[in-house]
């Protein structure tokens, strides 16, 4: 019998993660070759959906286990990437969590009002704390987000609430900065509790609410690694836990063969747009059994046909901006009901970029359609900003409520409605008219979209559209009128 003799290679990839690789290329191959040849084996078993899916599931396990530590605490998923790794019948209707890790990057680090995550407080005073779940990749112990976004956040929250309810002694409320000393350096933190007070000082300013808090934050990290989870069976302790479940096992080549006849890699919930095949976290758990129980070789085949099968995305209740009575609601597309099934007293803003989802104009609804790239950003400035405007001036005279929607619900018609919001109603959140003066600057504006963000905490406006908001609102009023 003819043999291909194996050869065994050791490389590092680009991260600098030693990879031993199995091949049966002759020694005498060009090294560069070679090293393409194994990069490329690695970035298709990375990439693998039978892979990644099935060391989701073993990290299921985990976060399954630290729920089962604390069953009264809420399980929530840090958006988008601990989604895969938490049981919806678990977290139920929870709104998720924000906390970016781009917010945590060394030199980088960020309070961000337009992501305060203060609709996590009504739940952490609920149920005395809540489990924070997330993931990362490439040999990192846990996510930055973990290890300097949250407890940035819990920081900031002491010290505001202390701003917004003086105690008569504050020493004895705890505003330390907390951070994992084997994950952040002393340098780093140091560099980060520099900044705190600054933060603190803006979200007290900020109209966001604050609930009074019976005792202050404090983060705490769990990780496959941790041989015992801390007990919090009671509220005897003197701060309220914020626990940061780390999903996935640390890998130092981030990927590792398991004998169940799959490569197991680290932090694979993230950036599923390149892995997913159009799988999201919501189909998964919905077919979660029948996924998993496929063969590598049928489970492409499987996932696309739930993919397609999930059609449209389960519609979501549109948000009411309370400020203003829910007189303006902002939504995606796919929240909006069919318009035949329109109420009395509610109006629409439909904005869109695809042509087939585009609806018949009527008196109480106005579809716009948009475009990508710089072309679109001058659209939304000089066509839909105004058509928008004089249309939900119009209805709200009327007593209408209006949808605004756009395709994700998180931009463009966030856009809108801040317009709306400053220029018809007062900072009480009166309706005032469409005929009033008035003179908005940055920081009336950056409170409209306070109003927007505290009951629609999924919103994010990029900063292109919040700089055309500006632009637009700063503009004489005769540029605002326009309809062109």
């Amino acid at each position: 019998m003819f043999c291909i003799p194996m050869y065994s290679t050791v490389i590092l990839d680009s991260f600098g993660h030693v990879h031993h690789f199995m091949s049966t290329l002759p020694l005498d191959i060009d090294k560069t070759h070679l090293r393409s040849h194994v990069l490329t084996h690695i970035r298709k078993e990375t990439l693998d959906l039978y892979n990644r899916l099935h060391s989701i599931e073993e990290d299921i396990q985990f976060v399954n286990q630290v729920h089962g530590a604390y069953p009264r605490l809420p399980l929530i998923p840090n958006l988008r990437c601990g989604a895969w790794y938490t049981d919806p019948a678990i977290t139920g209707n929870q709104t998720g969590a924000y906390f970016k890790s781009t917010d945590g990057h060394t030199s980088n680090w960020s309070f961000n009002l337009r992501r305060p995550n203060l609709h996590l407080l009504p739940v952490v005073l609920a149920h005395g704390g809540i489990v924070l779940v997330d993931s990362t990749r490439s040999g990192k112990r846990m996510p930055d987000a973990l290890s300097k976004t949250a407890p940035i956040w819990c920081a900031v929250v002491n010290r505001a609430f202390l701003l917004r309810f003086p105690k008569a002694d504050a020493t004895a409320w705890d505003t330390a900065l907390y951070t994992p000393p084997a994950v952040v350096s002393k340098s780093e933190h140091d560099q980060i509790e520099e900044l705190l007070d600054s933060w603190a000082q803006n979200l007290n300013e900020s109209s966001y609410t604050l609930p009074e808090l019976p005792r202050p934050l404090r983060p705490i990290w769990i990780t496959p690694s941790t041989s015992k989870f801390p007990n919090f069976s009671n509220d005897s302790q003197s701060f309220i836990p914020i626990i940061c479940a780390s999903a996935s096992q640390c890998i130092e080549s981030g990927v590792d063969r398991r004998t169940g006849g799959f490569v197991y890699i680290q932090g694979s919930g993230d950036d599923h747009e390149l892995w997913g095949v159009g799988l999201t976290p919501k189909i998964f758990w919905q077919h979660r059994e029948a996924i998993l129980s496929a063969d590598r070789s049928e489970v492409m085949k499987v996932a696309a046909t739930f993919v397609k099968d999930a059609g449209k995305q389960e519609t979501r209740k549109p948000s009411e901006i309370r400020k203003v009575g829910a007189r303006i609601l902002v939504c995606s597309v796919s929240d909006l009901p069919a318009p035949e099934a329109i109420k009395d007293k509610t109006a629409w803003v439909m904005i869109t970029s695809d042509q087939e989802t585009v609806i018949e104009e009527s008196p109480r609804i106005l579809p716009l359609l948009t475009s990508e790239g710089k072309k679109g950003q001058a659209h939304f400035l000089q066509h839909i900003l105004p058509r928008s405007l004089a249309f939900i001036g119009n209805q709200l005279s009327q007593g209408m409520k209006v949808y605004v929607a756009c395709e994700d619900g998180k931009d463009l018609s966030v856009g809108v409605a801040v317009v709306a919001l400053q220029q018809y109603f007062d900072e009480n959140g009166n309706f005032i008219g469409t005929n009033a003066q008035v003179i908005p600057d940055k920081k009336t504006i950056r409170k409209r979209l306070e109003w927007v963000i505290n009951d629609r905490p999924e919103a994010n406006p990029t900063r292109t559209t919040l700089k055309r908001v500006n632009e637009f609102l700063m503009s004489p009023a005769s540029f605002r009128s326009s309809t062109t």
